[in-house]
């Protein structure tokens, strides 16, 4: 299968737009770092991305970094590495691709040639993977981890995603936020300590309102995307018009790309355009891509109407990113950011959630990402599973991984998710 074909079809005029910007700011940012040295950060996407943004310090999402790699269909040589070493087999590909591209240390195949040192890594202890991973890459990389804590979550109030807005201290527990707010405060030292950049609040609140309306776009997009009929936009459209501004929140190219998106899935809609000549299922995808060939979504599109209509990525936007500044940015930020995966993969907060979409978006069967070496995407999947049966909706567990393309057999799955729907969807 061919580069273009593990890739997927794309609808949406910004879509290319996007994927040029990134393209752009990748050849930027390689330039930035390994041109010139310049300190930047690498770091998981639940921590706090916006205090380098306002600190003008690049960063380097390890998820982002991980999909960059496999999507050059360089996963299994890397990991070929980790065999050789000795690490264990049932390790978590998303998280350890990076690490696996470091510890390779071969310029000729890595991107940018592999990483150089940056200032600092980043990363919350959402598992007990994460902390030997960043610990071993700081190490490899000759530079300092910062590990942000994952403290427990008693109780919140019930459809936090209808509070999370505005009652986000009660959603997330104060507790849980002045901790958090705490260590972006070290963070921020020891930003300012390691580099010439010094941290604005003035900047910092600006910069949260503005991403406050770019997730209003993208939030206003995912209603438009749930309610029409038929779909008009594929989350294959979806993934980079949602996650590229995401990587870029808050700067005016995000604002504007987020609100062309959502003008364009509007224009669809309205001129009745679908993404499949005859829509007759309506899917819904939970959790991480499937990076290594997004085409897999489109693949029964023809052959049954069946339409991957939902993914985690454009409703998350409202749904946990939208806050009311209340004259705490800093605390805000906290509250977004001390749940950010435990509400895409702990009950009972995803289920609920899974379960809300499931009802407004009309979906008629569920594929569930269940990828067996990665413990956080395994964390709720089985509640999740039960809750979405409960309410109608039938659940296929896939077992695949998002970034490890060694493990994937693309006929097989499109083969599973066909029987699946023969077996358990009535049309």
């Amino acid at each position: 299968m061919s580069a273009a074909d593990v890739r997927g079809r794309k609808d949406l005029a910004c879509t290319a737009d996007a994927s040029a910007f990134q393209k752009a700011f990748g050849a930027e940012l390689r330039e930035q770092v390994v041109e010139r040295g310049e300190p930047f950060a690498v770091a998981q996407a639940d921590t706090p991305h916006e205090i380098f943004h306002a600190m003008d310090i690049p960063v380097v999402s390890n998820q982002w970094w991980s999909a960059y790699i496999s999507a050059k269909r360089l996963s299994g040589k890397y990991f070929g590495v980790l065999d050789e070493l000795g690490y264990p087999p049932n390790r978590c590909s998303y998280c350890s691709l990076g690490l696996a591209c470091s510890l390779a240390n071969d310029p000729a195949s890595a991107p940018w040639g592999g990483l150089p040192k940056p200032t600092v890594l980043v990363a919350r202890l959402t598992c007990d993977c994460i902390q030997q991973v960043f610990s071993q890459w700081a190490d490899v990389l000759g530079t300092e981890f910062f590990p942000m804590e994952a403290p427990a979550w008693p109780e919140s109030l019930p459809e936090w995603f209808r509070h999370s807005r505005s009652r986000w201290d009660e959603v997330y527990g104060r507790g849980r936020i002045d901790l958090h707010a705490r260590e972006i405060r070290e963070l921020i030292a020891l930003l300012e300590r390691k580099t010439s950049r010094r941290f604005d609040p003035v900047k910092f609140e600006a910069l949260m309102e503005r991403i406050n309306e770019q997730e209003q776009y993208l939030d206003e997009a995912a209603e438009i995307i749930a309610t029409a009929r038929p779909c008009p936009v594929s989350i294959v459209d979806q993934m980079p018009n949602t996650m590229i501004p995401q990587w870029h929140r808050g700067s005016e190219w995000a604002v504007a790309h987020a609100r062309r998106f959502r003008d364009e899935a509007r224009a669809r809609a309205q001129a009745g355009i679908g993404i499949a000549s005859q829509e007759k299922i309506r899917l819904m995808w939970i959790g991480a891509g499937i990076w290594h060939d997004t085409s897999f979504y489109q693949a029964l599109e023809e052959r049954l109407g069946a339409v991957f209509v939902w993914s985690m990525y454009l409703p998350f936007a409202g749904a946990q990113y939208i806050r009311e500044l209340k004259g705490r940015p800093l605390e805000a930020l906290a509250s977004r950011i001390c749940s950010m995966n435990e509400v895409l993969h702990l009950p009972p907060w995803m289920n609920e959630w899974m379960v809300s979409e499931a009802r407004r978006s009309g979906i008629d069967a569920a594929v569930l990402l269940s990828p067996k070496d990665n413990r956080l995407s395994q964390s709720g999947t089985q509640l999740t599973a039960a809750a979405l049966r409960a309410s109608g909706v039938p659940v296929l567990m896939l077992d695949a991984d998002m970034v490890n393309a060694t493990q994937w057999n693309r006929e097989a799955a499109v083969d599973q998710v066909a029987g699946f729907l023969a077996a358990e969807v009535k049309r």
